[in-house]
Order: C-alpha cells, then structure tokens, then sequence
C-alpha cells in the first residue's frame, strides 16, 4: 500500500457537489491499493499514520502525532499511486489493486486507523471527487508498506 500524506489545515472531498468527508486540521490521506498487498499492509501503514510525529509542538518543533493533537484524517482512495510511468507516455496501471480487492483492503486500513482511536472522514470509493486540501506547512510524506523512501 501507498499513502501521501499531507499535514492540513483543512480538507474536504465533493461527489457531485456534496461534502462526503471533510476534516479541520488534521491530515489528508491519499491511499493507493497494489495488487501484492493484503491486511498486514493495512496494519503496518494505519500505524505508522497513527504514531507518526509529523505536527509542530507549541515551540515550534515537529515532535506531535495527529493524536496529539486532537486531528482527524480524510483517507482518499487513490489507485493512480500504483500507475507505473517508466515507459511511453500512458501511465500502466497493472500493478493496482483490482477494486474488489482494493475496496476491501481500504475499508479495513480506515476501520483500523479507528480502531487506533483516530477520527476518520473517508471520499467515495471509485467515484471522481473534488479533493480540497488546504496543506499546511508545507508538510507532504511518501509511505508504502514495501519500500522505505
């Protein structure tokens, strides 16, 4: 599994000009689902999202969790992260998660970064969404649960 990361202000994603999830400050989420990945990669992104100190303490220091300070998370499904541009100048998508798969594995990372006690708001599986992401800091993480960056 994939995720970017962005440290918000706020965010919020549209489907046909609806709120379905929106966050104050907190984090955006974008996560994307490969064909080699299953429930152990789902455990190990939630907690290292879940216990990663990337929000600045009162001094100024980026030493916080999104626990720590009392943020929410809007995980966005995103199946393009998987999308392999090495060769020609169509992107290749055969290494994402077919969406059966790739449903399942992102309903079971949401329900696990809830059960780490995090507020989570979700977008709308395979549907086209407006993303808003007010991002803070600039502060933006790469994570996959394969490789480390």
């Amino acid at each position: 599994m994939r995720a970017v990361l962005q440290v918000v202000k706020s965010g919020r994603v549209l489907v046909d000009r609806k709120t379905v999830g929106e966050i104050g400050p907190g984090m955006v989420a974008l996560l994307g689902v490969g064909k080699e990945d299953g429930l152990e990669d789902a455990r190990y992104l939630a907690e290292k999202i879940a216990g990663l100190r990337i929000f600045a303490d009162p001094a100024g220091k980026i030493n916080l969790s999104l626990g720590d300070i009392g943020g929410k998370i809007l995980v966005v499904s995103q199946f393009t992260l998987y999308w392999d541009c090495r060769k020609g100048r169509r992107p290749s998508f055969d290494k994402a998660a077919p969406p059966e798969q790739a449903l399942g594995l992102y309903e079971n990372f949401v329900s696990q970064l809830r059960s780490l006690g995090l507020g989570v708001e979700t977008g709308e599986f395979q549907a086209r969404m407006l993303v808003e992401i007010y991002n803070q800091g600039p502060i933006t993480v790469l994570l996959d649960s394969k490789r480390e960056f």
